[in-house]
């Protein structure tokens, strides 16, 4: 009898290994009121000892089933701590429910189904690779469905109804931070069928425990420092989606004076809790989504709402002005913080005018619905903030 030499039994003896786990998995998305469903394709790799790969060798007449038909542990166990690590990474991805995002000039629906790893039906493929010598394995995944996933939204017959949008150029750092956190209170809000809008409600409390940041609002005719301030950027944007979707507003407050950010003056919403509120009412058959997006860098926040259409076709006129006046000379506040010499300009100065805003909506039936939607501004000259000491803290002579 002839005895392999060392370096022959070497080259027969496991070796360290790679194995690829391949899953692939329908994502459905929702285009145009239709269904699709591509494929999304993943892999993990699992790195494999000589002891383990051993392990798994020596256990193949278990790892092929017993007589009654169940797996023993065919080496598996050896595997274990790793392929735990990997199961949390792909069990990790959570259901999600449905969101739109744009493509183009229209909306894809996306929800995300989360990941469970059926170890039995993987371990058992793994097991046969192994043996075999083969690199790759399939991984056995079962999907966890949202509530409200595409086929849900589908049936809902879930459609973009309107968008409102408004530009926060030039603001400063607390009042972008503001915005982008009452934006992130709106976004992903779902209304019933006949149930109302309520802004404050939907920002909640208003303070540093909640992540809103100090700064400068305009209350009365007088500035003041408190939190929150900005938040007025996003009930006008939240406003304007549902102004231009047609949805019947139940309570809106023009500001005292016409604020720059918000462009073209009539279609923006001031609110101030307790007094004033922003409110309006789903009045279609189904359910309502509202989501909101933020571009930092842009400067640019936007604001959609998704339903199910009716047939409603709305049309929103030129805001009309009259009663225009100049704004008076600015207004100049200390600032402790600021060095000598300096300016920086808190608000802008804005003229005084009546501002109206029409509204028509024709609705499926034949129906239709006229509305004039009226602004009052005060002329405004604007604050400034200089430091303590400068001449123009005392006013004109």
């Amino acid at each position: 009898m002839t005895v392999p030499s060392g370096e022959e039994a070497g080259r027969d003896a496991p070796r360290p290994t790679e194995i690829q786990l391949l899953w692939s998995v329908p994502e459905p998305l929702l285009q145009g009121g239709e269904v699709s469903r591509p494929l999304v394709n993943r892999s993990l790799t699992l790195p494999l000892t000589a002891q383990q790969v051993s392990a798994v060798q020596m256990n193949t007449v278990q790892a092929e089933g017993r007589a009654d038909g169940q797996q023993s542990g065919g080496g598996v166990e050896t595997l274990r701590p790793t392929l735990e690590t990997l199961y949390a990474q792909v069990e990790a991805r959570q259901p999600r429910e449905i969101r739109f995002v744009r493509q183009g000039n229209g909306w894809i629906g996306q929800a995300q189904t989360g990941w469970k790893v059926d170890r039995a039906a993987t371990e058992a493929a793994l097991l046969r690779a192994v043996r075999r010598g083969e690199r790759r394995s399939t991984l056995s995944v079962n999907l966890v469905a949202p509530a409200r996933s595409v086929a849900w939204a589908a049936a809902q017959g879930l459609a973009h109804l309107g968008t409102g949008e408004s530009s926060f150029t030039g603001s400063p750092d607390f009042r972008v931070h503001n915005v982008r956190v009452g934006a992130s209170r709106v976004h992903g809000l779902w209304m019933a069928p006949g149930a109302e809008f309520n802004f404050n409600r939907s920002i909640g409390a208003i303070s540093a425990n909640t992540g809103f940041l100090q700064g400068y609002v305009v209350t009365g005719n007088t500035l003041s420092i408190e939190d929150g301030g900005g938040l007025c950027q996003v009930s006008t944007t939240v406003f304007r989606a549902a102004f231009r979707a047609g949805l019947p507003i139940t309570e809106r407050h023009a500001h005292s004076y016409q604020v720059g950010y918000y462009g073209d003056p009539g279609l923006d919403a001031a609110v101030y809790a307790p007094s004033k509120n922003l409110r309006w009412r789903n009045d279609t058959a189904g359910v309502l989504l509202v989501q909101a997006d933020w571009d930092i860098q842009a400067a640019r926040l936007s604001v959609h709402l998704f339903g199910r259409p009716d047939g409603r076709q709305v049309q929103i006129g030129e805001p009309k002005l009259s009663g225009t006046r100049t704004a008076p000379p600015p207004t100049f506040i200390a600032d402790p913080q600021m060095a000598s010499g300096t300016v920086r300009r808190i608000d802008m100065p804005a003229a005084g005018a009546q501002v109206t805003v029409s509204r028509q909506i024709k609705f499926a039936g034949g129906r239709t619905r006229s509305e004039n939607l009226p602004s009052t501004y005060r002329a405004w000259g604007g604050v400034f903030a200089v430091p303590p000491g400068d001449d123009r803290l005392s006013g004109p002579e």
